[in-house]
């Protein structure tokens, strides 16, 4: 064994085998729990996406630029989503999670209604970040629990299931956003009991926080269940990991930790840049409404997300059961590579309906990813410190992803190409920018991530 690999074994000390594992519960059950968090996760979306219709209205009542749009969207929601998800993550190993999730739930469709009730540009950002803090709660405490429903073999699918979220809820988002705009015009006045004047954007904030009631009601019907792991190579009990320990265990794996994270955070640049700023690129160049983009967009995101999704997670799973260590992984840099012709064909296509037909294959292989990525974290952390490594693996994805990739587009359409019609020429740009990175990174990190399957292995004895 190499002084790295003793060094990683270490850095987390494990409890002793003696005691055994409880049994699952079962898949009707496990799969239930799944069902729930993915309508809480849905539900996060619907808060988070749904500014992306909103564009042209907000900026016109507001009078804000793309770069402020692209800052609401990005930076004002990741940054604190990112920040807050450490301690978060850090109390997901230590508390119940389902509670966790509960508070962070209502809180953040607290802030969405306000983010309806802003009146000012700093009114919105102290909104969004709002929003941020509240969801961060979800996603390390949902990895954690649905890892210990399941075993290795079907996790690909579980985390898949879970993370049609992001597909679903931004589908939704499009979908019930366009048809509200038939009823409220975005940019026009209503008058309201209570709330007084509202813009028919504002409107729709207060109709996406519905959902939180009966969702936190399914979600109080789950039992936590026993954390799996955490009773092995050398002690009796389970025990709590500090900290600076779980920094030395991510460290000493850092060409799997980083090069993952990484990687998924160069594809999640892109994916969230082009969510945040198709529908607006399609009502621009190609002259849809808010409605037939939100309609053409949302139901091929919720159609063709979760099948992306479900597609490689069960692709992953086969090749685990079959021996590829390195399987999910993998299939995260197969979709990255995939993506190329399609990605590259959407914003230079001369009609909106063929630049919609190169979207739906560049769409269906940038959902793969996103099942995959958190299964295969799940699968070289210690259970003691799946949470934090989990909410660290987020804080970088989506500091980049999230933070970054709405925001650089805006400010390359506003700053490089200087003018709102060029939006094509930056998707295009910065999407394959992204794809090249993320390519690289994954593929560099293959040996890395098998090296770190083993010292896991070598760990729990």
């Amino acid at each position: 064994m190499t002084e790295s690999q003793t060094d990683a074994n270490k850095a987390v000390q494990a409890p002793s085998q003696g005691s055994e594992e409880p049994p699952y519960p079962s898949n009707f059950y496990a799969w239930y729990c799944v069902f729930v968090l993915l309508g809480i996760y849905l539900n996060s979306f619907l808060d988070r996406q749904i500014l992306a219709l909103l564009v042209g209205p907000i900026k016109a009542s507001m009078g804000l630029s793309d770069t402020d749009i692209g800052f609401l969207q990005g930076m004002a929601f990741a940054l604190f989503y990112t920040i807050a998800g450490l301690p978060l993550g850090w109390l997901a190993d230590r508390m119940s999670r389902r509670v966790l999730i509960t508070i962070g739930q209502i809180f953040w469709s607290i802030a969405s209604v306000s983010f309806g009730l802003g009146r000012s540009f700093t009114q919105l950002i102290a909104a969004r970040v709002g929003v941020g803090v509240g969801e961060a709660s979800l996603s390390p405490s949902a990895y954690s629990l649905i890892a210990d429903l399941f075993p290795t073999q079907r996790l690909g699918r579980a985390l898949s299931l879970y993370s049609a979220g992001i597909y679903l809820g931004g589908g939704l988002a499009n979908v019930i956003g366009g048809q509200l705009t038939t009823f409220y015009e975005p940019g026009k006045l209503y008058d309201f009991p209570v709330v007084g004047e509202r813009f028919g954007w504002q409107v729709v904030f207060f109709f996406i926080a519905l959902p939180t009631i009966p969702l936190t009601l399914m979600l109080l019907t789950l039992k936590e269940p026993a954390r799996r792991g955490m009773a092995r190579a050398g002690g009796g009990a389970a025990t709590q990991v500090p900290v600076g320990e779980f920094f030395r265990y991510w460290w000493a794996n850092r060409g799997a930790t980083a090069t993952h994270a990484f990687g998924f955070a160069a594809l999640s640049f892109s994916g969230y840049g082009v969510g945040a700023w198709l529908p607006e690129f399609f009502i621009r160049t190609h002259g849809w409404t808010p409605r037939q983009a939100g309609t053409y967009l949302g139901l091929t995101a919720m159609v063709l997300g979760p099948i992306g999704l479900f597609s490689a997670g069960s692709i992953a799973d086969y090749l685990t059961a079959r021996g590829r260590s390195d399987a999910k992984m993998r299939v995260g840099l197969w979709s990255a590579v995939a993506w190329f012709p399609f990605g590259i064909a959407v914003p230079l296509m001369p009609t909106g309906e063929l630049a919609f037909l190169a979207y739906i294959p560049a769409f269906f292989l940038s959902a793969w990813s996103w099942g995959v990525a958190p299964a295969s974290l799940q699968e070289i952390m210690p259970n003691q410190i799946r949470g934090q490594a989990s909410a660290l693996y987020l804080f970088i994805l989506n500091l980049i992803g999230l933070g970054l990739g709405p925001w650089v587009l805006g400010v390359v359409t506003d700053s490089v190409f200087k003018d709102e019609n060029q939006i094509h020429l930056s998707l295009l740009s910065v999407t394959v920018a992204a794809h090249v990175v993320a390519a690289f990174l994954l593929w560099r990190g293959l040996p890395h991530y098998r090296t770190a399957r083993k010292r896991l292995e070598e760990w729990v004895g």
